[in-house]
């Protein structure tokens, strides 16, 4: 015969079970204000701010002859950034527009400028050069995770019906997520820690972003990195180093960060729920 909790009991802990999620949100959606408001982030704005926002003809350029790339920028704009570049480098070949600019007449803006060609430009990757270390608004995990669970997490993708595969991946780019593949792809070069992490911010993706989603881009990875943070939590893993940053890049960081956070806050639990296999609130 199967034995249950007296019904005084059973709501009391499910109570606490709800409010201990609630509080982890309200304690990422903290950890956002406090991350955006410290001189770290305004640093890292202020770098970022002098990095072009490159064509997507030029980003096809950049990961064809330099997959690993994350932040790339000309020889000069990295000398006036306290970096030089290495002797010996090879430079990354872009398409960069010639301009002509008209002058404005009496009373009226000036015309945009007329796009004449195209003449190669030679950028390098930061990891081309030396010098002073750059504001990051993310650090790569390094502490250890555990085999065990990483292994839950891949069983849990293929119950989804989704394969997991730890292969290499182009650019800065961790991990992935295809439902028209069924397939979830990590970064096999990452720590241990990172993997888990990133294998539970794809499975977000999995249960939470199906092709039918109508939200942002912004959203979803808002979504998807929040279900990643309480997930490593309860698998005993601190990923703060790099969800608080996440979220605040995709959100816009302060109070916006927070009040995202607070409206999606029940499918985020429920997307947590989904990957742990949990049952929901």
């Amino acid at each position: 015969m199967a034995i249950t909790s007296p019904p005084g009991r059973a709501e009391p802990a499910a109570s606490a079970a709800r409010q201990a999620k609630t509080d982890l949100l309200n304690q990422l959606a903290q950890g956002v204000l406090a991350l955006t408001s410290s001189t770290a982030w305004a640093n890292w704005l202020m770098t970022s701010r002098q990095f072009h926002r490159y064509s997507f003809q030029n980003q096809v350029l950049i990961l064809k002859q330099r997959p690993e790339a994350t932040w790339v920028a000309g020889y000069r704009s990295w000398l006036r950034l306290g970096r030089h570049v290495r002797q010996g480098e090879r430079a990354i070949r872009i398409l960069a527009p010639c301009l002509a600019t008209a002058e404005s007449t009496a009373g009226q803006d000036a015309p945009p400028p007329t796009i004449l060609g195209f003449r190669v430009a030679r950028v390098f990757d930061l990891s081309q050069t030396d010098g002073v270390e750059l504001p990051q608004p993310v650090r790569t995990l390094t502490g250890g995770g555990s085999g065990v669970e990483l292994a839950r997490l891949a069983q849990r993708a293929l119950e989804l019906d989704f394969q997991v595969q730890f292969t290499s991946l182009w650019g800065s780019r961790n991990g992935d997520c295809s439902h028209a593949l069924h397939r979830i792809r990590v970064r096999e070069d990452l720590p241990p820690a990172h993997k888990l992490k990133t294998l539970a911010h794809e499975l977000a993706h999995a249960v939470l972003h199906r092709p039918d989603f109508q939200g942002s881009r912004a959203l979803a990875e808002l979504e998807a990195e929040s279900v990643a943070y309480l997930v490593c939590q309860e698998l005993g893993v601190d990923s703060s180093d790099y969800s608080l940053g996440y979220v605040a890049t995709w959100s816009g960081g302060g109070p916006e960060a927070a009040r995202m956070i607070s409206a999606t806050g029940g499918r985020i639990l429920r997307g947590r729920d989904a990957v742990l296999e949990r049952p929901g609130p």
